[in-house]
């Protein structure tokens, strides 16, 4: 006989994560004692092991800090892979779309949106950001 368990406390942020993501919303941890913004999900703030993160809005900009091309076998097409400084602070692995992978650049500004990845999941991916979109 299987009972069914809670999962691990350390497993319920990044599944409350990818719950905001499935309603279409780029949500980020927040510290209320010391305003520290937390990425990827986890049950204390990595500096200052602060326990009391709740969830909040991302602004949703950022700027490419580093990004390289993964070039792969035809008939696939090459992309882009980047590491966004969130303006929050944090930093994400993700992806700028609408752009050659080439023409990604370090200090790119961008604006994350929720997509849905070739298994139909939803990912935060980055758009480059226009003047008036920012």
């Amino acid at each position: 006989m299987t009972t069914a368990t809670k999962p691990p406390a350390e497993l319920q942020p990044q599944q409350e994560y990818f719950a905001h993501l499935a309603q279409g919303r780029f949500m980020l941890q927040r510290s209320r004692s010391t305003g520290e913004y937390v990425f990827y999900p986890r049950v204390a703030a990595p500096r200052s092991g602060a326990r009391d993160l709740e969830w909040v809005a991302a602004s949703g900009r950022g700027t490419v800090y580093a990004t390289t091309v993964m070039r792969v076998r035809p008939p696939a097409s090459p992309y882009n892979v980047c590491l966004v400084q969130l303006e929050e602070g944090p930093r994400m692995m993700s992806r700028v779309e609408g752009l050659a992978p080439e023409a990604v650049a370090v200090g790119l500004p961008v604006r994350a949106r929720v997509a849905l990845d070739e298994d139909q999941q939803p990912v935060v991916v980055f758009d480059p950001a226009t003047q008036e979109g920012q």
